[in-house]
């Protein structure tokens, strides 16, 4: 079987590999991206993102996609509220449309980047199991239909699990010792008027020692809430997802005597609850430079996401790894240096302040925490 050679390979078709693949067919090279989803439309893409004004817009500059980015922004969606564990409102912050963060759902954010793209750009159906060095910087990409390629340039934009990783490093993720349990809470102002007027316009917290919730509304006016718990990693291998009640239960049990109208957010729950748990790379995690390979967003420096720099992360790094591919024609080596010089500590500094942000918002002073840190930047 005659093996198929792909200059420039991107194994994954998150934010961080359409990026890079956007911003190479902007400055007229060729890429080629491979994912495991068998389409485009194979699942949803998960909430709203926050984009910064100093990674992710910068990165959709850098792909010529600002201006119509701004047409997906959620109006309001910048607006904050924290509420103590009794039902307290503690702080409240509207969106004046100042700020350098705006709200915007992520799978109408990647399909605009997926539009930008020469037909055929992604390969869908393609899960990578493995690559190998075949000399020269060359490598074979191997698939788990048995297929295989070859190319010039691997890029791991695979996530948090990436196949092309151990390519370069032995690291793998750890559990930082924090669950979500993620509900939704569907056409809020209408069917769950309650939970809609106390989560507000945008994002929302009431934290309590070890424990909380996280939520958000989404451009379809309903509700995204993360139950946030400090338990053991196996924890969530005790709860019967599919058994609904009994998995409210289960995690309305860790919120006893808070306020009814909080534990409303997850007995209200629309459909199935999802167990998540939150893994994070050692901070300042790198690797030697390694000819033809490299990797970008949570393949690079997977954290968690109590920063709200992932996603942002990821956007930043394809961008900047495709400008340093179109500033160095012909000497990949030199490009790949040039994007991991500053790749590693920019992605340490919000590994270290993503850490420092979960210990703070599951410690002893979680609200009081939290409270103090945005009085002082507000």
């Amino acid at each position: 079987m005659t093996t198929t050679h792909h200059p420039l390979a991107i194994v994954g078709a998150g934010l961080g590999g359409l990026t890079l693949a956007r911003v190479l067919q902007v400055h007229g090279i060729a890429a080629t991206v491979f994912d495991l989803e068998p389409s485009r439309e194979a699942r949803t893409q998960g909430g709203m993102l926050d984009i910064h004004g100093d990674t992710g817009q910068r990165a959709l500059r850098a792909a010529g996609l600002h201006e119509p980015f701004l047409g997906l922004v959620h109006p309001g969606g910048q607006a904050m509220r924290i509420v103590a564990p009794d039902g307290a409102v503690r702080h409240s912050e509207e969106d004046d449309g100042s700020g350098d963060r705006p709200e915007v759902d992520r799978g109408r954010l990647r399909d605009l980047l997926l539009d930008s793209l020469v037909p055929g750009t992604v390969h869908w159906g393609r899960k990578a199991t493995g690559a190998r060095p075949l000399g020269d910087g060359r490598h074979e990409l191997r698939f788990q239909d048995g297929s295989a390629v070859t190319t010039d340039l691997l890029v791991g934009a695979d996530g948090a699990w990436s196949r092309i990783r151990p390519l370069l490093s032995a690291a793998t993720p750890a559990y930082t010792g924090v669950s979500f349990v993620e509900a939704d809470l569907h056409e809020a102002d209408t069917r769950h008027p309650a939970a809609a007027a106390l989560i507000g316009g945008g994002f929302f917290f009431s934290l309590g020692e070890g424990r909380g919730f996280l939520a958000h509304r989404e451009g379809d006016g309903s509700l995204h809430v993360y139950t946030a718990l400090k338990v053991a990693e196996e924890w969530l291998d005790g709860i019967d997802l599919a058994d609904t009640a009994a998995a409210k239960g289960a995690v309305l049990a860790h919120f006893d005597g808070w306020h009814e109208s909080l534990r409303a957010l997850v007995g209200e729950a629309d459909g199935a609850l999802v167990g998540r748990r939150i893994h994070a790379l050692p901070i300042g995690h790198r690797w030697e430079r390694t000819p033809g390979v490299t990797l970008l967003g949570d393949a690079a420096h997977l954290m968690s996401p109590f920063a709200g720099e992932g996603a942002n992360l990821a956007m930043l790094d394809g961008a900047e790894l495709g400008l340093a591919l179109a500033a160095h024609p012909g000497d990949v080596e030199a490009a790949l240096r040039a994007y991991e010089e500053p790749m590693f500590p920019r992605g340490a500094a919000s590994a270290a302040e993503s850490a420092a942000s979960l210990a703070q918002m599951f410690g002893e002073r979680a609200l009081e925490g939290l409270l103090e840190r945005f009085a002082a930047t507000g």
